[in-house]
């Protein structure tokens, strides 16, 4: 490996958007079934990205997402409705960022 291909290797691990875990991998890490994985995919809350294979791979930022899903779903809350709290709570923490960027703005 030279130097060039593992530092490009290395800023990947920093990604949180880097599709690194199989379907088996990330269903592990967050306590839940690929099953639950491919629902939420079907409801899409996420979109795994696919190997050149065809395997689903997931980004440490999607499986917080389904992480949040997953914590829902086992306190009661319908898969569907689940996914649509997580959209919401994921545009409303987006919306509040901004919110701060613009207030923290030198220019204005």
């Amino acid at each position: 490996m030279t130097q060039e291909t593992h530092l490009h290797t290395t800023d990947r691990l920093d990604d949180d958007d880097y599709p690194a875990y199989t379907m088996g991998r990330a269903a592990e890490m967050i306590g839940a079934t690929p099953g639950f994985l491919r629902a939420i995919g079907e409801a899409r809350l996420i979109t795994p990205l696919r190997s050149d294979g065809g395997h689903r791979r997931y980004s440490r930022y999607q499986l917080r997402i389904a992480a949040r899903a997953r914590e829902l779903v086992d306190s009661g809350t319908p898969i569907e409705a689940a996914c649509r709290i997580v959209i919401l709570e994921d545009q409303l923490e987006e919306a509040l960022r901004l919110n701060e960027e613009l207030r923290n703005d030198p220019t204005e």
